[in-house]
């Protein structure tokens, strides 16, 4: 008997997988016009100020316009302006330093006793020296978590100490040589621009090109934005601050090497409140007090417009030195509020 085989039934076949369509990445939501407003007027708006400022004061002074007062005012701002530089840098990361002032005191009298032995000694005496002083505030301040409100603090008052104990509570000035190439690094110009302008602008210059082109700079950003966060990113957030704060110092002792060379002495009773110009100059440029945003040329027109607001009040003649207080306090506070406005609007659209 003839067994018969079943028939295989052949296996159904798996159904072939659907084609999904290839993701597309979601749009970016549009930022509001509101939103790119107050962005532009948190980084350029302090331009604007300046230039209205600069264009009402040539139709009602005269003199205001003129090439010598506008050489006096950026001679003048350019030592600022190299403080605001550092000071900058260091805001970025949130942090705050305010020992620049006594440091570039301490580095005028140092550069003017250095003078003697030559023009490297002039330099580099101020700058290793205020250099190690902005390396123990990094220091402090990542390694040991240290507030920054307090090392830079006790900063300043050692940097003053060490200022009057070298010169025997103020009695002693020392004097730049005549003549010598240090002085001319303060006193001499190139077509008709005093050397502490040019260096200002050059350092300006590497400035922003190491905050916009460079990993650095990007760094500085988010430890401002969130020092934890960074530090999950394996960004090297406490080289950062210890660099910051380093430089912040150099650019101090350099700014008051600078000014010693242009007065031919060292001058013990400069830099008293500076820190607080170079941090109304940053604020009112623009650079966010908490870190995280802000831009190098915001710095140097916050540096022009004080300037220009204490030569308009030298022009006016019946006003003393002491309204410029009050009318950087009355642009700083006008500032912060708009940042707070700007900042508010930003995180509702």
């Amino acid at each position: 008997m003839n067994k018969t085989t079943p028939a295989t039934v052949p296996a159904a076949e798996a159904p072939a997988p659907l084609k999904s369509a290839p993701s597309r990445p979601e749009p970016r939501p549009e930022r509001s016009t509101g939103s790119r407003i107050g962005e532009l007027v948190q980084r350029q708006g302090v331009l604007a100020v300046l230039l209205t400022v600069i264009l009402i004061a040539s139709f009602v002074y005269p003199t205001f316009a003129s090439l010598d007062n506008a050489r006096g005012v950026t001679v003048q701002a350019s030592f600022l302006a190299i403080v605001a530089l550092g000071m900058t840098l260091v805001i970025l990361t949130g942090g705050i330093d305010l020992s620049v002032g006594s440091v570039f005191a301490l580095g005028g009298v140092l550069a003017a006793w250095a003078s003697q032995w030559g023009f490297f000694a002039a330099l580099l005496v101020p700058l290793v020296v205020c250099g190690t002083i902005g390396l123990v505030n990094g220091l402090l301040i990542a390694r040991a978590n240290m507030a920054p409100f307090i090392v830079t603090l006790a900063s300043l008052l050692a940097a003053r100490g060490m200022l009057l104990a070298f010169t025997d509570e103020g009695a002693t000035t020392y004097l730049v040589p005549k003549d010598s190439a240090f002085a001319e690094l303060g006193q001499g110009s190139v077509w008709g621009f005093g050397h502490p302008i040019l260096i200002a602008l050059a350092l300006f210059g590497a400035g922003g090109l190491l905050l916009q082109r460079t990993s650095f700079g990007q760094t500085l950003f988010a430890v401002g934005g969130s020092s934890d966060a960074a530090t999950l990113m394996g960004l090297p957030v406490a080289r950062t601050k210890i660099l910051v704060y380093t430089l912040s110092g150099l650019l101090a002792g350099l700014a008051g090497a600078l000014n010693a060379a242009r007065l031919s002495s060292g001058v013990t009773i400069v830099g008293v409140g500076m820190e607080l110009d170079a941090i109304s100059a940053v604020v009112i440029g623009g650079t966010l007090l908490i870190g995280g945003a802000g831009s190098i040329s915001g710095t140097l027109w916050g540096v022009l417009l004080l300037a220009v607001i204490q030569n308009l009040i030298n022009q006016i003649g019946s006003l003393n030195s002491s309204y410029q207080s009050v009318v950087s306090g009355g642009f700083l506070i006008v500032v912060v509020v708009a940042q707070r406005y700007l900042a508010r609007s930003r995180r509702t659209t």
